[in-house]
């Protein structure tokens, strides 16, 4: 795995790196200086996402104008692409060309099939056997079509259809936002490919799936044993443990139930996570907390859980390696950590509630604010110490799960309510179905958990999925058949 870090980047790690020699860790290094930690693609440490961004001219100079000029529109775009800078901080356009004919696409050779996705901006009329050739190369390809570009537009949609369009999306409007929105989905299968999760556990059946995410995405798994996660813990110096603990403290509602040794254990823990996760230059880290880890570790991982999503990484609950993906997927998609639910129905109100005792503060991504919190015990258990969140009414969500390596499920509604009770799980939401919830729980498969972000990613998940050869199933109205 290469690990290029951009200008800005760079000027963060070294405003943290004093920080860090003081003993503070990466996080808390960056809390100090005000700036996030260092990472370029949220989830994917250090690596850009490759795109070939090509401006399509054809033949036909009369539409939409015979006085368009050709670099004043790439200019033009060049404006759009500076003014969504912080969209693209982790895309290196890595082909960045003019293609007036397929000839050119030629010429660039095997450089469209190095890159992650390929950008296609129309400009104007008589582009079809350059945009077949582009295709040619077999790589995710979104084409970009402001209004009166040209006339192809007729033959999109049978293209799509054809052999030759299989992974072509096509975006026709006039909004220049949706550029940013183009490129998402070659971010996720970027970040799934590059990808490393870190497994804590003694279970010696993960081989199987490990093998196949691999062998389909890219994505690397390593086993860490109970000796190996024991020595990190014991390598946190107290003092940063015990500053971790303030900030944790200090910063809630509340402390409701954890003593503060219960708190200090944690926050240890969590530091020890990201120990781990900097050795292995991992991103996400799940933990066979209610199997084989279950009361072998000093605390449970909750904390440190929630203290990965918060940087832009993953903490994923109980080994559930299926979750860990997923995560892996959505945050590529919108940037965001996912929360993981156990759910319960209320047909009622045509909703379903979400309920976990692992809930992220920073559900709108590490530069979001952070949602109130409150640590209290794990509900089940009334141990251990997790946060208990309170995301924020009136929430478009997104939930999702990916079945295996071919079939991912999903739904979305509006966050209702954030019921504060002493039923369930710690942090709960109210979610009202688009679609029936009725059939929802009829059609409901595939074990509890489902993944939950902020905001509507149905276009985005349509778009990686018809990438990937992944069918997407909204189980809120289709039963997910074989």
């Amino acid at each position: 795995m290469s690990h290029e870090l951009g200008r800005r980047e760079f000027l963060q790690a070294s405003v943290a790196g004093g920080a860090i020699c003081l003993g503070l860790s990466q996080f808390a290094a960056a809390q100090a200086a005000g700036v996030a930690p260092v990472l370029i693609s949220p989830g994917c440490r250090g690596t850009k996402v490759k795109v070939a961004r090509l401006y399509l001219v054809g033949t036909n100079k009369l539409w939409p104008t015979p006085k368009l000029d050709v670099n004043a529109e790439r200019k033009r775009y060049e404006a759009e692409f500076d003014r969504m800078k912080e969209d693209f901080a982790d895309i290196d356009f890595a082909v960045d060309e003019i293609i007036e004919s397929a000839n050119d696409v030629s010429k660039l050779g095997d450089r469209l099939k190095e890159v992650d996705g390929v950008l296609v901006i129309h400009v104007n009329m008589g582009t079809t056997d350059s945009l077949k050739q582009i295709l040619a190369a077999k790589r995710p390809t979104v084409l970009f079509a402001l209004p009166y570009s040209g006339h192809e537009w007729t033959g999109f949609g049978a293209l799509r259809r054809a052999p030759e369009g299989a992974l072509l999306e096509c975006m026709l409007t006039a909004d220049m936002n949706e550029l940013a929105a183009a490129v998402r989905p070659f971010r996720a299968i970027h970040h799934l490919r590059e990808a490393r999760i870190l497994n804590v556990t003694a279970r010696k059946d993960t081989a199987g799936y490990a093998k196949s995410i691999k062998d389909r995405f890219g994505t690397d798994t390593v086993i860490i044993d109970r000796d190996r996660m024991l020595k990190a813990y014991e390598s946190i110096p107290e003092a940063d443990a015990q500053a971790e603990t303030e900030r944790w403290i200090t910063q809630a509602q509340k402390v409701v139930e954890p003593s503060k040794d219960e708190v200090f254990r944690s926050c240890r823990l969590a530091l020890a996570f990201e120990k781990l996760m900097n050795e292995e230059k991992a991103t996400v880290m799940t933990v066979d907390c209610y199997g084989s880890m279950y009361r072998q570790l000093p605390a449970f991982p909750c904390v440190g859980f929630v203290r990965l999503n918060n940087m832009g990484l993953g903490g994923i609950c109980e080994s559930d390696m299926i979750s860990a993906v997923t995560h892996i997927i959505l945050q590529g998609l919108c940037g965001k950590p996912a929360f993981i639910s156990d759910p319960t129905m209320d047909t009622s109100t045509n909703s379903i509630i979400l309920a976990h005792c692992l809930g992220s503060t920073k559900m709108d991504g590490p530069k979001g604010e952070a949602a109130p919190y409150r640590l209290r015990t794990i509900m089940e258990r009334q141990e251990g110490c997790v946060p208990q969140v309170f995301m924020r009414k009136g929430e478009k969500v997104t939930q999702a799960r990916l079945i295996g390596t071919d079939l991912m499920l999903y739904f979305t509604g509006d966050v209702t309510d954030a019921p504060d009770d002493e039923r369930g799980c710690r942090t709960k939401i109210t979610v009202k179905v688009d679609g029936d919830a009725e059939k929802l729980w009829e059609n409901w498969s595939n074990g509890l958990h489902r993944s939950t972000v902020y905001g509507n990613l149905v276009k985005d998940l349509q778009r990686f999925c018809r990438y990937t050869g992944i069918r997407l199933v909204n189980e809120a109205k289709e039963l997910p058949t074989a």
